[in-house]
């Protein structure tokens, strides 16, 4: 538990490198106390003994590997019992861009349990005790990938989508207990998630692409702004009220006693 953060500790994901390493710095930056978790244990410790001497930051580094059963619930484990704990942020995982067909299934296997399963699990370890408590959030880290809907996206925006829509409705439940959720949709970051992905960093147009400290600074931004759901490249965030709008329209249309009538079919006797 953490004896001298006044904001507590937080528990990042991924946080060897890219997106995870990144918000590692900036927490620990602004106050908070740190658990880095992520499978290669000596990138962990080199993190950590850089932000402990640049901030004076109390760092623990928990190797585990998010894809395992048994690695995912020693993380669990301490998000249960260590109440200095007031923030989680999910960034760890990893994407696969290809034609479904053609996939290695056994690559889709560990996708789904890195982008899907572990930071479900994770909330759930955590939320109780944050509720408990009455503070503290949950950040996770989807994609704008959630919303484009196109070959070779099947999985990796399939799995972002689901985080968003896990975040949107955690949101819903935890804020009355003063608990925070917000989802980010990064675009393309530079960050080593493209490599072997399928596709490569470099075969992205330049003018698409954000670097990593861009990106979790605006995240952050928005974070402290009270946005739910973050977009960093997005100009207008009226864009995205429009498209929750038009869900909201079609919400009370999606269940009805009877079948539309282009369907033609013949309406069940009462």
């Amino acid at each position: 538990m953490s004896k001298t953060s006044k904001k507590g500790t937080a528990l990042v994901t991924g946080a060897s490198t890219g997106i995870g390493a990144t918000y590692a710095d900036r927490l620990a930056r602004r106050g908070y106390d740190l658990i880095l978790v992520a499978r290669n244990k000596d990138k962990l410790e080199q993190l950590a003994a850089s932000l402990t001497a640049a901030t004076g930051a109390q760092v623990r580094v928990l190797p585990a590997d998010l894809t395992v059963d048994s690695e995912v619930a020693k993380v669990e484990k301490v998000l249960r019992e260590d109440h200095g704990i007031t923030l989680l942020v999910n960034t760890a995982g990893s994407a696969t861009l290809g034609p479904l067909a053609s996939a290695d299934i056994a690559r889709l296997d560990g996708e789904i349990r890195l982008n899907i399963l572990a930071p479900t699990r994770l909330a759930h370890a955590v939320a109780p005790g944050l509720v408990a408590r009455g503070r503290g959030a949950i950040i996770n880290i989807a994609s704008v990938m959630s919303q484009m809907v196109q070959p070779g996206n099947s999985v990796y925006g399939g799995t972002k989508a689901y985080l968003l829509h896990f975040s949107q409705v955690l949101e819903q439940e935890l804020s009355a207990a003063g608990v925070r959720v917000q989802a980010v949709l990064p675009g393309a970051t530079r960050t080593e998630l493209w490599n072997g992905s399928g596709v490569e960093l470099h075969q992205l147009p330049a003018e698409i692409v954000m670097e990593v400290d861009e990106m979790v600074d605006a995240a952050l931004a928005g974070f402290d702004q009270g946005e739910s759901v973050t977009i960093p490249a997005l100009p207008q965030a009226a864009d995205w009220q429009r498209l929750l709008d038009a869900r909201e329209v079609l919400k009370p249309n999606l269940s009805r006693q009877h079948a539309a009538p282009r369907y033609k079919v013949a309406t069940a006797a009462a």
